[in-house]
């Protein structure tokens, strides 16, 4: 028995011989989510779901970032290649977070923020996370801590204080996004650093810096003497 070749083998094949040779630079977005989803639906064209993606969230991120439910809505997309657009991009958290553990965190600031960019930018929701820094400045965990829309009620000063005893930090910053990519501190976000400056103050732990994350830009509280 003869077996048949599958439609568009070829091509795949030249997407991954233009990875090796070239890199990702030399791919257009549509076709780094084709390469993606050929990974796991290896015997089909995946071309025209590649830009039924792009043309509904309109960049690779809206993309990556898009809840996996909205991602199945779009017609031949199952779960096999909703996992394949994942994985890469939780990977890629992984490793960002991996390359400032245990780094002194002035040192390592601009692989924070890449990481800080990476997880931030493209939440449709405000995120509040929590660094936790050890005597020396070293970076103990980042923690998402509240999720949804920020004020005084929403970001429970008791779990953060839990936490610095349970990681026994000396430090922190205070970090969460604005989803409409505005950087601006709204009254509820200076409310919320005052809260939790006089809950940590109790127990002799400092915040070192308040950032916002708006798209691929940062406020700092410290910055503009804020804190």
């Amino acid at each position: 028995m003869v077996l048949k070749t599958p439609p568009g083998a070829g091509h795949r094949q030249r997407l991954r011989e233009r990875f090796f040779q070239n890199g990702i630079e030399s791919f257009h977005d549509y076709e780094v989510l084709e390469l993606l989803l050929t990974l796991a639906t290896p015997r089909k064209d995946m071309k025209p779901q590649a830009k039924e993606l792009m043309r509904r969230f309109g960049s690779l991120s809206g993309v990556l970032e898009a809840p996996t439910s909205v991602l199945l809505d779009v017609q031949g997309m199952g779960q096999v290649n909703v996992f394949a657009l994942k994985l890469p991009h939780a990977v890629g958290r992984r490793y960002l977070f991996e390359q400032t553990k245990g780094k002194d965190y002035l040192a390592s600031s601009r692989t924070v923020k890449d990481y800080l960019t990476h997880n931030l930018r493209e939440r449709n929701r405000e995120i509040f996370m929590v660094i936790f820094l050890d005597g020396q400045n070293q970076i103990i965990k980042m923690e998402e801590m509240f999720a949804g829309t920020l004020n005084t009620s929403a970001v429970y000063p008791r779990q953060v204080v839990q936490s610095v005893l349970d990681y026994d930090a000396v430090s922190v910053i205070l970090v969460h996004n604005h989803p409409s990519g505005g950087l601006t501190p709204s009254s509820s976000d200076r409310a919320v650093t005052k809260k939790l400056q006089t809950a940590l103050a109790a127990i002799d732990v400092e915040i070192l810096d308040h950032l916002i994350v708006g798209g691929n830009e940062f406020f700092s509280f410290a910055d503009h003497r804020l804190l």
